[in-house]
């Protein structure tokens, strides 16, 4: 193979794709593959990775292969390609059988420069034939981090690639690029596609032009509109955990005035492909996906990306946030954050064998930590990928709006000596395990409570000590071991610390605790956060209380505290926004809002205190047509167990939607059902109870009435009796 030569390139550069200039590290790269020599690229989106295969493959003689993971990231980089009037082909599962011929056909000829093959394509008997016959001068694995089980985005066609290359015979020069690779997935990746004697190029993963930020997910929905709003006219990607809650988020945009449109993998592969193509010819501002959508998508313009969820691993939230202004210009990154999401993604593990389970954990873990932490983010990222950063960034949220400090002399001391005494051979928790004093079946099993550092540390508690495990390794003093997996080890570092300890300093992790944000997927919606103005609380609590006297009413007939928490939280001015908040509705703000209101405008105005008042959150009226149907079920007197089997639903989540539109001030007549199952004396006992107590909350009224004979469920239903008649 002839070398091309360095002018050579720079013109072809610039006669094929117009550009003057290679950026970083693109010209070592491209002269290394035309060299023949395998070439390991890890480098961060938005570096031009493509180019580097690109280039070259249309300087030599014959096809490059390129394996690549997705159908939108094969039809994006063709797209371009024939835009620059460059013969490239793809071969995966949306072709006809006469496309395939034809584009195979066009290969053996010479005619196609670059042929995108899925992996799965790339397995098949008679495809394996067809690229036997044809000449290929090199092969490009895109995305390279899916073939480890480390990473993020496994997948285990790509542990294939190389048997099926040696099958192709001709000892073919690979090329494997990725954006995200933790040591450990680039040590895998080496390994699995044989190329162990790679020139490997590394650029930094630092984005400097990236915004990071962490918020809590308190009024999740009011954020991101009024978020979005704030960057109107302006690209921009929310990442959502579930096809369904994809849909939802796009369909609350649109209703919302943004142009928003879905994307996942379960849509019709027409739409999909169409609004793909929407979003990137700026014909929408905003597409609503699953993490199926961006992987090598080139839209230089995206201005920011939202994770309506917690992504499932810090390699995934690298390269999805990673797609944010891909010209260097502005790019914000927020994530909405709430353990619930954690637990979501927990509970999507549970059926995955042992060591995949173990291996998710790991991944959830590192995301939890990254969330809560108030390190500088940029340092936690690039740490996380093996690279050191110095300073602090100053352009992330923790950055900006530092946290409280405390002195850690004495927790890194007992931290360092713990891993040493356990003999440098086991993961975090158990560390945490022996400083907390905690006698776990391994921790006795080793006998480590009986070493000189056990429960040293147990006036502290074990998230505490999670945060300075995580800020020392950060700092360089402990590594991971990248054999065994999440293994601690101790650096030089470490041993000139313990030698002369001196002083260091570690920053308070945030508190999300007292956030319990459910959404729809986990049942009715709440909003509980120990942040609410306890001022503005107490002061309608008090007004709660007066109104409820004068009508002769128990205050939580008026207002429940779940929903005076939130005016504490969200400040409703006006008719429109006191209406959205949980548990009260427009039967409500009708009934009792108004002098909620005036107390609220009152003192958001004496405080000088800045509301959300010019979002609006309008709701998308199919969400509602299961609650009309069972409000116009129940008008009709049908019976609840009759209901629950049309509707496919259990009792309790029955009780709980009608629960819902009670509390927002629906009058619902349900005595039709409660005297088939309760008589009147048990009736009049428990609505003289409800009467008289200051609460309605449930377990509470168990334990008061002390009736072996009621069910929850019975008490359940009665209380939204006992709220109808009374409140609406």
């Amino acid at each position: 193979m002839s070398i091309v030569k360095l002018p050579e390139l720079k013109n072809s550069l610039k006669e094929i794709f117009g550009y003057h200039y290679f950026k970083t590290g693109q010209e070592e790269i491209i002269k290394n593959v035309l060299n023949s020599k395998d070439t390991f690229v890890i480098m961060p989106t938005g570096s031009g990775k493509s180019l580097c295969y690109q280039l070259p493959s249309l300087l030599i003689e014959g096809t490059a292969i390129v394996i690549s993971p997705l159908i939108a990231l094969m039809k994006n980089q063709v797209d371009q390609l024939r835009a620059f009037n460059i013969n490239a082909r793809v071969l995966n599962s949306t072709l006809s059988k006469k496309e395939i011929n034809k584009v195979k056909n066009d290969t053996i000829d010479g005619k196609v420069k670059l042929l995108y093959v899925a992996p799965e394509s790339l397995t098949k008997e008679d495809n394996i034939e067809f690229l036997k016959n044809a000449k290929i001068n090199f092969v490009a694995v895109d995305e390279a981090h899916c073939i480890s089980e480390w990473g993020h985005d496994f997948r285990p066609e790509y542990r294939r690639i190389r048997y099926i290359l040696d099958l192709l015979g001709g000892n073919l020069p690979v090329m494997a690029l990725t954006a995200t690779a933790t040591p450990k997935v680039q040590q895998d990746i080496v390994k699995n596609l044989c190329i162990e004697h790679a020139t490997i190029f590394q650029s930094s993963f630092n984005r400097e032009n990236l915004y990071y930020e962490v918020r809590p997910k308190i009024n999740a929905k009011k954020q991101l509109i009024k978020y979005i709003k704030e960057h109107q006219g302006k690209s921009g990607i929310v990442y959502c955990s579930s096809r369904k809650k994809t849909e939802e988020i796009a369909e609350l945009l649109s209703v919302n005035d943004i142009k928003a449109r879905p994307y996942h993998a379960g849509m019709e592969a027409r739409e999909r492909v169409k609004n793909q193509d929407a979003f990137l010819n700026d014909d929408m501002e905003v597409i609503v996906a699953t993490i199926a959508f961006g992987m090598g998508i080139d839209k230089p313009d995206v201005r920011f990306i939202v994770h309506y969820n917690a992504p499932k691993s810090l390699e995934g939230y690298y390269q999805e946030t990673g797609r944010a202004g891909r010209d260097g210009m502005e790019g914000n990154c927020l994530m909405f954050y709430s353990y619930n999401d954690i637990l979501r993604l927990e509970k999507y593990n549970k059926d995955k064998p042992i060591t995949e389970k173990e291996n998710a954990k790991y991944l959830i873990d590192e995301i939890t930590a990254f969330a809560e932490s108030a390190m500088c983010r940029r340092k936690q990222l690039l740490h996380y990928f093996g690279e050191k950063y110095e300073n602090n960034c100053d352009f992330c949220d923790n950055c900006r709006h530092p946290k409280e400090k405390f002195e850690g002399k004495r927790h890194a001391t007992l931290v360092l000596k713990a891993v040493i005494q356990t003999e440098q051979r086991f993961k975090m928790d158990h560390i945490i395990d022996v400083l907390i004093g905690k006698e776990s079946q391994y921790v006795k099993s080793y006998s480590h409570n009986k070493i000189e550092v056990f429960a040293k540390g147990k006036d502290e508690n074990k998230e505490l000590w999670g945060s300075v495990l995580r800020q020392i390794m950060i700092r360089g003093y402990l590594r991971k071991d990248i054999n065994n997996f999440g293994v601690i080890k101790i650096t030089p570092e470490a041993t000139k610390f313990l030698k002369k300890p001196y002083s260091i300093t570690f920053t308070k992790d945030h508190d999300f605790s007292g956030i319990d944000q459910q959404d729809e997927e986990f049942g009715r919606a709440t909003l509980v956060s120990k942040a609410y103005d306890k001022t503005l609380y107490e002061m309608l609590r008090g007004l709660r209380k007066k109104i409820a006297k004068e009508r002769n009413v128990p205050p939580y007939v008026v207002f429940q505290d779940p929903s005076l928490e939130e005016m504490a939280t969200t400040y409703p001015v006006n008719v429109e926004e006191l209406s959205q908040v949980t548990g009260v509705g427009r039967g409500k703000v009708v009934k009792f809002g108004e002098p909620f209101i005036k107390l609220i405008i009152r003192y958001v105005k004496e405080n000088e205190i800045v509301t959300a008042s010019d979002v609006v959150v309008k709701s998308a009226a199919k969400k509602s047509k299961n609650k009309i149907f069972i409000i116009q079920q129940i008008d009709k007197k049908i019976s609840l167990d009759e209901i629950i089997k049309t509707n496919k639903m259990t009792m309790a989540e029955l009780t709980q939607n009608i629960e819902q539109i009670c509390f927002s001030g629906t009058k619902l007549n349900i005595s039709y059902y409660v005297d088939q199952i309760l008589d009147h004396e048990k009736q009049e006992e428990i609505y003289d109870y409800f009467r008289s107590s200051e609460t309605d909350d449930i377990p509470t009224a168990i334990e008061e009435l002390d009736d072996e004979t009621l069910t929850e469920e019975e008490l359940r239903l009665m209380r939204i009796k006992f709220i109808s008649e009374m409140g609406n």
